[in-house]
């Protein structure tokens, strides 16, 4: 009796008293894998929270959206188009030939308004495009700052812990310094 209780007592002060000695002493050299399981989805939602913020734009209307839609019809519209005509005078030469022939009778001044359309159109995109590039160019080199001051603390850091490498002569002769 007297040895059941001491075994009882043993086991009270390892695993009693709402904590596990054992296992918290386990954890002390190895992680607890349902906490690092934990750990790492927190992260991975931090991360994936992160990315949706970085690419959510404003939020757009119906109409906003239709006409962006709309706006994106007409390069793929004239690339098919052109592909859809050399398609055409493969397959029909005759109704090709016929057709071109009525694009023959265009009056000119048509053909120059045609044209200030699709410049005004593509030209007005490149326009905007070019603006949003300079905008992420100017927001790049806001940056730069920072940037070089980091790279001049990591070089400095790399200085640092090169002239503190003990000399290695073997190392010298083998790179052929010494």
């Amino acid at each position: 009796m007297g040895l059941m209780s001491g075994v009882a007592a043993i086991a009270a002060a390892l695993f009693g008293g709402g904590t596990n000695a054992i296992r918290d002493t386990a954890e002390v050299f190895f992680e607890n894998a349902e906490a690092g399981a934990q750990r790492d989805a927190a992260w991975r939602a931090a991360a994936l929270n992160q990315f949706a913020a970085e690419f959510a734009g404003p939020k757009r209307g119906v109409f906003d959206r239709f006409m962006d839609a709309l706006n994106r019809v007409p390069r793929p519209a004239l690339a098919l188009g052109t592909l859809g005509l050399f398609v055409a005078a493969m397959v029909d030469p005759v109704w090709f030939s016929a057709r071109m022939q009525g694009i023959q009778l265009v009056p000119e001044p048509l053909w120059w308004l045609m044209g200030a359309i699709v410049s005004f159109y593509f030209g007005a995109r490149q326009q905007m495009k070019g603006q949003e590039f300079q905008r992420s160019l100017a927001e790049t080199m806001l940056r730069t700052n920072a940037v070089m001051r980091n790279i001049g603390a990591l070089e400095a850091l790399d200085a640092g812990a090169e002239a503190a490498d003990d000399p290695n002569p073997a190392l010298d002769a083998w790179q052929g310094r010494g």
